[in-house]
């Protein structure tokens, strides 16, 4: 049985953030025997041309996962990783909301992947369940991934070191262009930090062994964790009004916390209000 070599990913890209990153890649690799990469320029580095916006409803807990692509663009020198998500493509979301199969995720060989495609690495980030209702992003080309299909969604710039690291209730900033809400009915977490900002939930990390379903995690609430910062406190409500977030300046704070869940602040220069 094929092995699933999984990473923790922090999605610094347009469309979401995730995880923990742990990528290092020091050199650029092509295979010369794939029929989806040249011997300059790997065929996925191209994905993003041509990106149209695309608008998904209904996408509160969509199951999904992401890959990334770790290479280096010939054109520049540069280190990426183009994004692909299961929750963005041509096909019709399924009743179950489920975009990524146990079965296909465990039966993924990345490093089959990242050879078929000419890249160095193809990391996972997921599964996650998806908190936004809907999501308006601009999408590239699909790509079946072991009977999964996935569309480009961005392409993250990784530092010459190849390695970045999110450390647990640390926020970042990255770059978005995208733009997505909780709508009014919608029941979310939110985190009161002790400086007096509001976090509201965007990825919950299922993993490829579960420890938590999300209504277990709605329950437990604050007791799902061991190292909650002093003075933060968890809520869960149901939004009486919609969450929009737009970033000023496309430019997005977000967090990951202790189990790998995605966290956007909310307030001034991210979202409509502070919920």
């Amino acid at each position: 049985m094929r092995t699933t070599k999984m990473m923790r990913v922090a999605m610094l890209t347009a469309a979401f953030l995730t995880a923990t990153v742990l990528v290092s890649i020091t050199q650029s690799t092509t295979a010369d025997d794939s029929p989806k990469a040249t011997a300059t320029s790997p065929a996925v580095l191209a994905d993003g041309d041509g990106a149209k916006t695309v608008r998904f409803e209904n996408m509160h807990q969509t199951r999904f996962i992401e890959l990334f692509f770790g290479t280096r663009d010939p054109k520049t020198g540069k280190l990426v990783a183009p994004c692909y998500n299961t929750m963005y493509s041509s096909n019709k979301l399924p009743a179950s909301k489920d975009t990524a199969p146990q079965k296909l995720v465990e039966g993924l060989d990345l490093e089959k992947v990242a050879k078929d495609h000419g890249v160095t690495k193809v990391m996972l980030n997921g599964p996650k369940l998806w908190m936004p209702d809907w999501v308006e992003l601009k999408m590239g080309k699909e790509r079946d991934f072991n009977g999964m299909t996935a569309g480009w969604v961005a392409q993250l710039n990784l530092p010459e070191s190849g390695t970045i690291e999110g450390a647990p209730w640390k926020p970042m900033q990255i770059a978005r262009t995208s733009k997505w809400a909780w709508t009014k009915g919608t029941k979310v977490a939110l985190l009161d930090d002790s400086d007096g900002n509001t976090w509201i939930l965007k990825g919950f990390q299922l993993g490829l062994k579960p420890q938590q379903t999300w209504e277990e995690y709605l329950a437990k609430a604050a007791a799902s964790y061991k190292t909650l910062p002093a003075g933060w406190k968890l809520r869960v409500t149901t939004l009486e009004k919609d969450v929009i977030e737009i970033p000023d300046n496309n430019l997005a704070t977000i967090m990951t916390d202790e189990l790998f869940h995605v966290w956007d602040k909310c307030g001034p220069g991210m979202t409509n209000y502070k919920p």
